[in-house]
């Protein structure tokens, strides 16, 4: 049905389709807390993992994999997971930064009433490896665009994302039975959830603040600054 919608649309966008795509950019928020217990229905999962489906690709070689885990014994294995490799994580810190980081809230994986986790498949032979050869990281970057796309869709659909990276790749591959030759690239909290914070939950927190665009952008060479301004949008 999407599909067909989007096939029948004009090319152009108007002031208010174009405001909505820059707002979802905006607005969208790597979510932790204040899962619903409602899960997905599958007409609604579909509908994301179609916008995902629709990233870019190296040599349109679409080596996403989808895995969506509804299972709670499954979803509390990933639990005990992640508490390993967030102590782990917490002692790399000390002082004043690592009590702050024992006040983060890092995951909803307990709350979240299925996950999804993605993974690559970088042995495909669709696309023939074309832009791969000099480039092999390229088919993990072409996941990493479907999830973005995915992620946009959901905030648009008032659903909840959180990205989840402390995890062991190698236990998660384990418990889920995922190739070896396959690589992890995400594991997603996914749900409706209560509602959207209004600045990123880590800026919230004091752990860090966003950069200006303009500290990061650079004319012709690397070491030359660029005289960009941010009000020239």
């Amino acid at each position: 049905m999407v599909e067909s919608m989007v096939n029948r649309m004009r090319h152009g966008y108007s002031d208010a389709e174009k405001a909505a795509i820059y707002r979802v950019i905006y607005e969208r928020r790597d979510v932790r807390t204040g899962y619903l217990p409602r899960p997905l229905e599958d007409a609604i999962l579909y509908r994301l993992l179609a916008a995902a489906h629709r990233a870019p690709s190296v040599g349109f070689m679409q080596p996403w994999r989808f895995i969506i885990v509804r299972d709670v014994s499954l979803r509390t294995a990933v639990h005990s997971i992640f508490l390993r490799a967030n102590a782990e994580a917490a002692a790399a810190y000390v002082g004043e930064r690592r009590a702050s980081y024992g006040r983060l809230r890092l995951e909803g994986l307990l709350d979240a009433p299925q996950h999804l986790c993605v993974v690559c498949d970088p042995t495909s032979d669709r696309g023939h490896g074309l832009g791969r050869g000099s480039m092999p990281a390229t088919a993990a970057y072409s996941v990493a665009c479907a999830i973005q796309n995915l992620w946009l869709a959901a905030r648009a659909e008032e659903i909840g994302v959180g990205w989840v990276s402390i995890l062991d790749p190698a236990a998660i591959k384990e418990l889920l039975r995922i190739p070896s030759e396959m690589e992890l690239v995400a594991y997603l909290c996914i749900g409706y959830v209560e509602g959207f914070s209004t600045a990123p939950d880590l800026e919230r927190a004091g752990w860090e603040e966003r950069a200006e665009i303009a500290s990061l952008v650079r004319d012709n060479y690397f070491d030359q600054a660029s005289q960009f301004d941010e009000a020239r949008r």
